[in-house]
């Protein structure tokens, strides 16, 4: 099994170790210390060595971060996470804090006599989040002290950091070659009057340089940071164990590998316009650059990595269709053997990863699955374990999104489904997320507009009964890459215009904390919108699906969807027969059958 159900942390540990920290922290003169849910890279999926919030606050989720102060320790989460923290801190010790409702600056004014002095590892915190904290502090005198982490200096049994080997990724899927891809980013880096980027994010190192790793836990990227220069060659900074003779063969003799130990001197050494990301580049990097003069702009390789090439769209393709089948299969399964009342949710994750291991392409799965069970449900990312496990009972509902990383791509699927006849209130609400989710995936819009232009389409439809839900509508994908990939996002705060070959989910959802829990999702990639008689002659775009797997009829209200609705999920459930029937005999295939026939 690629998922464990133990339980990873527990609220009780919390205390002593935030006294401990406390401790710590008044020694060295300061009054508080960030602890952010981060690594040197600034990804989203940290490896065990970097669990610092997990490890001093029992929270778990993969977005977050604690501000330790002298009478008060702030955890900041998002809306996927309300529910979850509140279960995982010992809350008489900790104060979950809904951000980004709340910042962390107003709360910092808040909670610090003037002149407090924070301490932060300048490793584990961008340019851009710092430089925001110093100007809103600037009027009551806060400062911002770049500091050794205290958090190291308590946790006795700390793991190593990871050091896994690089691999290369083949060219018949990567698309294009790297050299090709670093002399157009080079060339872009002088057009711009630029010498050098320094690159700190790890899957814009493996998207540039046609490799792939094993640092991070789900997600196939090394541990490594890169130079690139304006000529296209590149230095790559990474522990020399990674690199193997086939992969500096691969690299050729235009990138030049060196200790990870060798990094922050030849940023020292950076002379004339270097470019950094102050978004994701940490403020060591920025501190470092002491001889050059540093120009911010987005990472290069952002926005080229999340327009897929032909060869990426096509792994993806094929990988969501073998994917698809091993999901008919699971719910097959699961229709047969939910109403009997006898299956756990770690019996579900498991028949689940069980079907998909089948695939011999199959390198990991793509995130924890969630799977949730009745009130479970309502917690958006919750992770069974041997402990929350629950029973499932019959005609309740559940909600199970899970993904997979295959050799040639990546999927992310959610699919929330009755396990026995369900009420009426489950199917309206889970009825009006299939009509939000239905909106996006048939839009058109113009070139130039971008998620937030789109986000409320899918939202319409609960908005005007009065339910929303707390997290984006969706976020880009990579190609056997991360599963959350910026810069694109469906989301009300996303500016980034939606291009040809970007990949996205569409994953609209409600939830009912201490009850259920409903979201549908598929990946969708945008595409040039096909000519329309009598259209304005505009260039549009439109989205294409790569997720065909069925949607749970028993869940929806009929009467409820308009006819363009209807006639766009009986296309849908024939396309799913088209594309999956093939792959599926026995019972899977008659299930298929039955279940996608019209309305």
């Amino acid at each position: 099994m690629y998922q464990s159900f133990e339980v990873s942390t527990r609220p009780e540990d919390g205390p002593p170790r935030l006294a401990a920290l406390r401790a710590q922290i008044e020694a060295t003169d300061l009054d508080g210390f960030l602890v952010p849910r981060a690594d040197a890279h600034q990804g989203e999926y940290v490896a065990p060595h970097d669990e610092r919030l997990a490890w001093l606050t029992g929270f778990t989720g993969s977005a977050g971060f604690c501000a330790v102060l002298k009478d008060i320790a702030g955890v900041f989460v998002d809306g996927r996470y309300r529910v979850q923290v509140r279960s995982q801190v010992a809350l008489e010790h900790f104060t979950p804090v809904a951000w980004p409702q709340v910042t962390l600056a107003k709360w910092l004014l808040e909670h610090l006599p003037e002149g407090g002095r924070i301490g932060f590892d300048p490793w584990l915190h961008s340019v851009e989040e710092i430089e925001k904290l110093q100007v809103a502090g600037a009027d009551r005198g806060i400062e911002l002290i770049a500091c050794d982490n205290p958090v190291d200096a308590i946790w006795e049994d700390q793991p190593v950091p990871p050091a896994g080997r690089i691999l290369v990724h083949p060219l018949d899927l990567a698309g294009t070659p790297h050299a090709e891809k670093r002399r157009e980013l080079g060339a872009a880096l002088a057009e711009a009057g630029v010498q050098s980027a320094v690159l700190t994010l790890p899957d814009s190192i493996a998207w540039l340089l046609n490799i792939r790793g094993s640092d991070i836990v789900r997600n196939p990227v090394p541990h490594a940071f890169a130079i690139l220069h304006q000529s296209g060659v590149v230095e790559l900074y990474c522990a020399a164990a990674k690199v193997t003779e086939a992969v500096r063969e691969h690299l050729g003799p235009e990138v030049h590998c060196h200790g990870a130990d060798e990094f922050e001197a030849a940023l020292q050494a950076l002379l004339g316009t270097v470019q950094i990301d102050p978004a994701s580049a940490p403020v060591r990097v920025a501190d470092s650059l002491k001889e050059a003069e540093i120009v911010p702009a987005p990472d290069p390789c952002t926005l080229p990595k999340a327009r897929k090439n032909a060869a990426e769209l096509s792994g993806m393709a094929a990988a969501h269709l073998r994917d698809g089948a091993a999901m008919c299969r699971f719910l097959c399964w699961l229709e047969q053997e939910a109403p009997k009342g006898t299956l756990t949710e770690i019996d579900v994750v498991r028949r689940l990863e069980q079907e998909r291991r089948k695939d011999p392409l199959l390198r990991d799965i793509s995130f924890e699955t969630i799977c949730g069970s009745g009130p479970h449900g309502a917690i958006v990312h919750y992770r069974v374990s041997e402990q929350s496990n629950r029973a499932i009972t019959p005609g309740e509902v559940l909600l199970v999104d899970s993904g997979g990383q295959y050799a040639d791509g990546t999927t992310d699927i959610t699919r929330t489904v009755a396990t026995g006849p369900v009420g009426e209130l489950e199917r309206t609400c889970f009825t009006r997320v299939l009509q939000g989710m239905i909106a996006i995936s048939m839009q058109r819009w113009p070139e130039g507009l971008a998620g937030r232009d789109l986000d409320a389409l899918a939202r319409a439809p609960l908005w005007r009964a009065g339910l929303d839900y707390d997290h984006g509508t969706g976020h880009g994908v990579g190609a056997y890459l991360s599963v959350h990939e910026g810069p694109q996002r469906l989301s009300r705060v996303s500016d980034v215009a939606l291009q040809d070959g970007m990949i996205l989910s569409n994953e609209p959802g409600y939830y009912r904390e201490g009850a259920f829990g409903i979201r549908i999702e598929n990946l969708l990639h945008v595409l040039p919108a096909p000519p329309l008689p009598d259209a304005d002659d505009r260039a549009m775009l439109a989205f294409g699906t790569l997720t065909w797997v069925p949607i749970d009829r028993r869940m929806i209200a009929v009467d409820m969807l308009g006819a363009g609705e209807r006639a766009w999920l009986d296309a849908y459930h024939a396309g799913c027969r088209q594309r999956i029937g093939p792959l599926l005999d026995g019972d899977a295939a008659n299930w298929l059958d039955a279940v996608t026939s019209p309305l």
